[in-house]
């Protein structure tokens, strides 16, 4: 892993594509300014970096491009305060600040040889885009790969340009769900936990990843366990919750547990250890 010159100074980067994903979400790709940083530079599936617009803050998004596409560094951003706005809008050309690689990564080394199972709701979809391209990437290491993708309706799925793709694939089963009926909509209608119970993935020998809005890993949690996931099965990751990146302000810890130094990337036997304030 890349180490960074120095964990407190962004590294100037210039944005050199757009995606307006979904109304509130946008997607940025980018390359650092240095040429043979961005060359050497390295990270793992699920790690986070911090976007800073200068004048404004920074904030936490994952690197949701894998490591093994290296021509850019993509992260998506929900608009959802000040920081964000100011990132939405911002276009081709223009400048960010970026400290990255920041935190731990998906132990995708363990889940070699076992059935990989995605849930991922709205923009809980971006870190699962990141392992599910480096596995597919590295096929030949997983067995089965399994993705459930949901969203409120069709407009809030992010990343609909890859869909055809993933769908067409066939070493990767994907299903698509909305909350609601919508005109035109072809795939699964209903909640995440329960389209996943009706799908009914095997938990032998198998590795669940979500990641979504609270309620709906909630619900998706009771669903694994109902179809058998032990908690050391279940995997999910709390980026969303790091604020500086490097454990220095501590308003990301959860009992003990610092998001940004032990995190953010978590098991579920590990967060059931902790104070529940998810």
């Amino acid at each position: 892993m890349t180490e960074m010159p120095n964990l407190y100074l962004p590294e100037m980067a210039t944005i050199i594509e757009t995606v307006q994903e979904t109304p509130t979400i946008k997607t940025f790709r980018l390359v650092l300014n240095n040429e043979q940083r961005m060359k050497d530079f390295h990270f793992e599936p699920g790690q986070v970096g911090q976007l800073s617009v200068f004048g404004t803050g920074e904030a936490t998004f994952v690197i949701n491009s894998p490591p093994t596409r290296k021509e850019y560094l993509q992260f998506s951003v929900m608009r959802a305060g000040e920081v964000t706005a100011r990132l939405h809008s911002l276009n081709s050309g223009d400048q960010v600040g970026v400290r990255a690689p920041l935190g731990n990564w998906f132990p995708y080394e363990d889940m070699k040889g076992k059935d990989i199972v995605f849930i991922g709701g709205g923009i809980g979809m971006a870190p699962l885009r990141t392992l599910m391209l480096f596995m597919l990437d590295n096929r030949a290491d997983y067995g089965n790969i399994t993705l459930l993708y949901g969203a409120r309706s069709p407009v809030d799925m992010a990343f609909q340009y890859e869909l055809p793709e993933w769908l067409g694939r066939e070493d990767l089963k994907t299903t698509l769900t909305i909350d609601n009926p919508a005109q035109g909509w072809e795939h699964r209608v209903g909640l995440i936990p329960n389209v996943l119970l009706e799908m009914e993935p095997s938990a032998k020998n198998s590795v669940a990843i979500t990641c979504g809005p609270p309620i709906m890993i909630k619900f998706t949690l009771q669903a694994l366990k109902k179809l058998g996931y032990k908690d050391e099965q279940i995997i999910t990751t709390l980026e969303k919750r790091m604020k500086c990146g490097v454990g220095i302000c501590g308003r990301c810890n959860i009992g003990t547990k610092y998001v940004c130094v032990d995190g953010p990337v978590f098991s579920y036997a590990q967060l059931k250890e902790l104070p529940n304030e998810l």
